[in-house]
């Protein structure tokens, strides 16, 4: 099976390069051949914008005939009611995709994507604790940023997340285990609704 996947982050800039390399990991991990696309059209630039019905709407509208799968994904930012805005906006688009076959899930990274890169790698600072960073608030900010200062990539561009996500989604294994929240949660969602 061969399926077009649309990753709709809240702001495709930065968020492209973490999400890409890792979507397509997991989706060769459930042994789904797929081609990966980043939703660069419209720009959401934020959130608040990602999290609106009639942005999403528009955006299913633009890519339904070439997309099988579209995966809202969102930072968490500590606040515990992403989860059930998410669910609202999947019931939402079940309603417009009904009867077509096209699927479309949502998920919060816990707390932002920058933290799947970080799970992703086996040289984080040894006194740094993973619960920390999984229970940080803004942990791009708190650790990844000191994380590609010390790998010499923070002043690259994007920061560093083009060569430190592709880098990451090799360990796709390790993320999955260390992020059993977002990461293992939506692949099993994606396996449900496309196997």
């Amino acid at each position: 099976m061969s399926v077009n996947v649309l990753v709709i982050p809240e702001d495709f800039r930065k968020d492209q390069y973490v999400l890409k390399p890792i979507v397509e990991a997991m989706m060769a991990k459930i042994r789904v051949r797929a081609r990966v696309m980043v939703c660069t059209d419209p720009l959401l630039g934020g959130v608040g914008e990602a999290l609106k019905w009639e942005r999403l709407d528009e955006i299913i509208e633009m890519y339904r005939g070439m997309t099988r799968l579209f995966l809202l994904l969102v930072d968490r930012d500590c606040d515990d009611s992403r989860v059930a805005r998410l669910r609202v906006l999947e019931q939402q688009a079940a309603a417009v995709l009904a009867g077509s076959g096209r699927v479309f899930l949502a998920e919060h990274a816990w707390q932002e994507v920058e933290a799947w890169v970080l799970a992703g790698m086996q040289d984080l600072p040894g006194d740094w604790s993973w619960k920390d960073v999984r229970a940080d608030c803004h942990p791009k900010e708190s650790f990844y940023n000191e994380y590609a200062r010390r790998r010499g990539v923070l002043d690259n561009p994007y920061e560093g997340r083009d060569v430190l996500a592709r880098e990451a989604a090799r360990n796709y294994q390790r993320i999955r285990k260390l992020c059993p929240e977002d990461i293992a949660t939506l692949e099993k969602r994606i396996r449900q609704a496309l196997c």
